[in-house]
């Protein structure tokens, strides 16, 4: 029997998930209710951003491992992949996403959260 990856820690870890579900989907929402011409693609990549988070919330609370760690890995791929370009070329995202400058504007979570989710999955397998 595997433990509940849901359980103990885990349950941070999906609280976590869930606010940052909210924060960057109501982010997306007004970016692209209001602005979305400004900076099309920032802010389709902070729905994207969202859409992940959201998996990742389900997923966790679910128990389902092999999403999770897909997800996590999308996340994490994101983070270091949007971050550097936000950085290499500004010009590109004329406003910030979720993971811009690797989450800077989340005091680094994004960064680090994947990180830690991965930590968690692994160490419960």
């Amino acid at each position: 029997m595997t433990d509940a990856i849901g359980s103990g820690p885990g349950r941070a870890l999906i609280a976590v998930y869930g606010l940052f579900s909210l924060a960057a989907g109501a982010r997306a929402a007004v970016q692209i209710a209001g602005r979305f011409s400004e900076a099309p693609l920032a802010y389709s990549l902070s729905a994207f951003a969202a859409l992940v988070y959201i998996v990742l919330t389900v997923a966790l609370a679910r128990g389902a491992r092999s999403l999770a760690l897909a997800a996590l890995g999308i996340e994490l791929a994101g983070v270091l992949i949007i971050g550097t370009a936000s950085l290499v070329d500004p010009a590109a995202f004329p406003d910030e996403t979720v993971w811009s400058a690797y989450g800077r504007g989340y005091l680094f979570i994004p960064l680090v959260l994947p990180l830690v989710g991965l930590y968690w999955l692994l160490r419960r397998r």
